[in-house]
């Protein structure tokens, strides 16, 4: 007569190993719910103004994270105590300006900056911080700064961008024909400080820009 195997044993090995699996199965699940949040909670992207190992990614960082270019603009007038206030606002100006007209945002700023201190010295009344139609025949004035800005725009667009004059250095030779290559140096640097949103590295970095780099 052949052996039985006992029926108890098998029964308590197979329930054993039920319960081993069910228990691997709970603490996983309660793994997962406890587990410390640093563990599981996503990094956060990159600022649009912070500043990268390689200066050269900070603004196609800032466009394809978040749009920070008006703010990039705002710290640059802030940075200068310029009388275009609100910073924000006028930050959106002149970006809105370089959409509309697609060049370079950083244009205006930097030749406002070169021609009146970013707007410290346009002539009183007129609202011309750009230089733009100021000549021995008068000074061109405008009802608003962003008046000025959105025709001065739309002229550098038309009559410079668009016959092929896509530098500082090349837009100068018309714009400014006298001076002796400091006004393309001096657009060049602002420019550049604001490619970094940083002063010191704009001096370091200078160089002759494309004003359709960053154009939309």
């Amino acid at each position: 007569m052949s052996k039985k195997t006992p029926i108890l044993p098998l029964l308590t090995g197979s329930f054993g190993w039920l319960l081993v699996s069910t228990g691997l199965i709970i603490g996983s699940f309660f793994s997962l719910i406890y587990l410390p949040n640093w563990l599981i909670t996503p990094k956060p992207q990159l600022l649009a103004t912070t500043k990268l190992a390689k200066p050269d990614n900070v603004l196609s960082a800032t466009a394809e994270l978040n749009d920070g270019r008006a703010e990039i603009i705002a710290n640059f007038l802030e940075r200068y105590n310029s009388p275009l206030k609100p910073y924000a606002h006028f930050g959106q100006v002149f970006v809105d300006i370089s959409d509309r007209y697609s060049f370079d945002f950083r244009l205006l700023p930097a030749i406002a900056m070169q021609e009146s201190n970013l707007c410290k010295t346009a002539p009183a009344g007129t609202f011309n911080c750009l230089g733009f139609g100021i000549h021995k025949r008068g000074t061109l004035a405008f009802p608003s700064y962003e008046a000025n800005f959105e025709r001065a725009g739309k002229e550098l667009k038309a009559n410079y961008i668009n016959i092929g004059l896509t530098t500082p250095e090349q837009i100068m030779r018309k714009y400014t024909p006298s001076s002796n290559g400091s006004w393309a140096d001096s657009v060049n640097q602002w420019m550049a400080e604001m490619r970094y949103d940083d002063k010191q590295a704009g001096r370091d970095n200078e160089a002759d820009a494309n004003v359709m780099e960053f154009a939309k």
